[in-house]
């Protein structure tokens, strides 16, 4: 049985993580209203991973015999300027999450919740991959600039 304390903040982490994919598919929908197709599609794909990053901890909760409490999800961003803009914004984004993880953990640490700790810890590497991600595809736009190489990262991202 999970303890109340754990179980408030899981929940909130799912309304975070639910923003998280909606931020996403926003960014998807502003870069494919621009013609960017790839990196539209690598912000859809982004977009499933936070859902179903949401889901993982709806389903631990309700396995560890908790409640679900679902919250409204808060408006988010509708365009972005440029690519390098957005991939700053998907930086700055999962720096937050990784806190928000980090807090979770906190938690879980502090309520000697050991199972709960083990299940965080896919969350902890997790964010090592999106903020390695994050970080490289900013430092290749940076390099590029606003020129014809916007093309050959859009065409790399499509693969995702």
């Amino acid at each position: 049985m999970i303890n109340n304390k754990m179980l408030d903040a899981l929940n909130d982490q799912i309304n975070a993580e639910f923003w998280s994919a909606f931020l996403y598919l926003s960014m998807s929908a502003d870069f494919e209203s621009k013609g960017f197709e790839g990196f539209a599609h690598w912000f859809r794909v982004q977009y499933k991973e936070e859902s179903e990053h949401a889901l993982k901890i709806f389903d631990y909760i309700n396995d560890r015999g908790g409640t679900v409490r679902l919250h409204a999800i808060k408006e988010v961003t509708q365009t972005w300027p440029t690519p390098l803009a957005a991939f700053e914004d998907v930086l700055t984004h999962e720096l937050k999450v990784t806190s928000l993880i980090h807090n979770l953990m906190d938690i879980a640490v502090q309520e000697k919740d050991y199972a709960t700790q083990n299940f965080l810890r896919w969350y902890i590497d997790e964010q090592v991959e999106e903020e390695k991600n994050a970080t490289a595809i900013i430092e290749k736009l940076k390099r590029v600039g606003d020129g014809g190489g916007l093309v050959y990262i859009d065409k790399e991202l499509k693969k995702r």
